[in-house]
């Protein structure tokens, strides 16, 4: 999977994924952006909590339970620019039992995102000398 992300105005970019997929990510005006879309650290909770919520409904298809509408939020701490600590809730319906509720925590501890952020994943940043 490739990500590309294009400056459009400011701290304003276009971020393309594979060219199917398109969001504007931004600052906000306080520190000098145009709030024209999410930061980058507010996309990170996004992901996380969309991660969340996708992992515990497909773990639940695959149980073949019925967990009606899940609620995912995410909390984001920070360390003047540099989250330091999420907290997640998760809102399941009632009528799903205490093991499926736990068992579905569990499970959303476990989505792709949570474990990328959790071990934190090297990045290699380098330089790529092309026209644009």
């Amino acid at each position: 999977m490739k990500v590309v992300a294009r400056r459009q105005q400011g701290f304003a970019h276009e971020v393309e994924v594979e060219g199917s997929h398109k969001i504007v990510v931004d600052e906000p005006t306080e520190v000098g952006g145009t709030d024209t879309g999410p930061g980058p650290t507010q996309l990170l909770a996004m992901s996380l909590a969309s991660c969340a919520a996708v992992t515990m409904e497909m773990y639940a298809a695959r149980k073949e339970w019925e967990i009606g509408q899940v609620e995912v939020d995410v909390e984001v701490s920070y360390d003047g620019f540099v989250p330091c600590a999420y907290d997640v809730s998760v809102r399941l319906s009632p009528e799903l039992s205490d093991e499926q509720r736990q068992r579905l925590l569990v499970v959303a501890g476990k989505c792709p995102v949570h474990r990328v952020i959790a071990a934190a994943t090297p990045v290699v940043v380098s330089d790529t000398v092309e026209p644009l």
